[in-house]
């Protein structure tokens, strides 16, 4: 499944993201001599509704067309086929920031060849740019809790976030063999996403090296992902309020959320707060890091109202149903207690 080039291919910037599947036909892996080495690791459009890491890739590259780069770069662009569709995923795909682990299919064994191959060559940092559907601000990723993965973090802003689920994710994988980050970039339709994007890739770019110090917890603000939330798929749900509950199928939803739920995204939100309506009881599946159903810790039905039983911070709710399904309602964080 893989094409892997040591050229860009001709006008391929001047293509939008879902242009790239006639060019690319899947995904590609291209590498970039620079002025220095290793390389410096970016991936696009793992998901293919999240145009931002391409956009931004457009313009920094766009720079250098006459020009050295100030350090070698490997481009992986990824779910072209699902991007010409404008979508996360195309059904029957795996999602793409899931096959970074063990796996069996053409997708999984194609991840462990990039790998393979970045591990061979040698990788500076490894970036990988995202968008959310929901409201959320800038923030970046980090999997493993080390110095030069938070200095590279606090690169791009003070809000870092520390997940270990889900797994199969790029960042873990690149996170075993150098630093790795994930950028959220907001939503795409964003210009300033986009930006914010390209000046982190260009002082990846002209960075000679990555600092080994300990990152001091004043310098950022660290965030632990400690739950995931999910509607099951024989749970109906909707937006709206508990007057005007939207039909689903002729019938009630089970759940109903309000319209701008995704306000609530980083906000430190306090214990009974209402997040939605249920018809018939309690719907959500809570899961921890360790997969224990964990939904009666974080929230409560009463009379027919979905509230909050401890403080949270909920982060990358949406309102895309699409989504939903496809991957998650939101993640629950807490505050990191970490010691520099």
């Amino acid at each position: 499944m893989l094409t892997v080039l040591d050229h860009l291919p001709d006008a391929l910037l001047d293509l939008d993201a879902h242009q790239l599947y006639d060019r690319l036909s899947g995904p590609t892996l291209i590498h970039l001599s620079g002025r220095r080495d290793p390389a410096l690791f970016v991936s696009v459009l793992l998901h293919g509704n999240e145009v931002t890491g391409w956009q931004a890739i457009q313009r920094l590259l766009s720079r250098y067309t006459q020009r050295e780069l100030p350090r070698s770069l490997s481009l992986f662009i990824g779910n072209v086929q699902a991007a010409s569709q404008g979508q996360r995923r195309l059904d029957g795909q795996p999602d793409y920031n899931r096959i970074w682990g063990p796996g069996s299919t053409p997708e999984h064994a194609m991840a462990q060849a990039v790998i393979q191959q970045m591990q061979q060559r040698g990788v500076f940092a490894s970036i990988d740019i995202h968008n959310n559907t929901g409201t959320n601000p800038h923030y970046a990723c980090v999997n493993h809790l080390d110095a030069p993965s938070l200095h590279l973090a606090g690169l791009f802003g003070r809000t870092v976030l520390y997940f270990t689920k889900p797994e199969g994710v790029q960042s873990m994988a690149f996170g075993h063999f150098c630093p790795a980050v994930t950028l959220e970039c907001g939503k795409p339709d964003h210009p300033h996403g986009t930006q914010h994007a390209y000046e982190f890739l260009e002082a990846c770019l002209h960075l000679s090296g990555i600092p080994q110090r300990p990152v001091l917890s004043q310098d950022i603000d660290l965030f632990h992902s400690v739950a995931i939330v999910k509607i099951p798929d024989q749970v109906s749900f909707s937006f709206g309020d508990a007057e005007t509950l939207q039909s689903n199928g002729g019938s009630q939803a089970h759940i109903c959320f309000p319209p701008d739920l995704d306000h609530l995204n980083f906000q430190e939100i306090p214990p009974h707060t209402r997040i939605g309506w249920t018809n018939n009881g309690f719907h959500l599946d809570v899961q921890n890091e360790q997969g224990q159903d964990v939904a009666d810790r974080f929230f409560y039905a009463q009379d027919g109202e979905i509230r909050t039983a401890v403080p949270l911070m909920p982060g990358m709710l949406t309102l895309n149903s699409r989504i939903i399904r496809q991957d998650c309602l939101c993640y629950l964080m807490e505050r990191y207690p970490w010691v520099s």
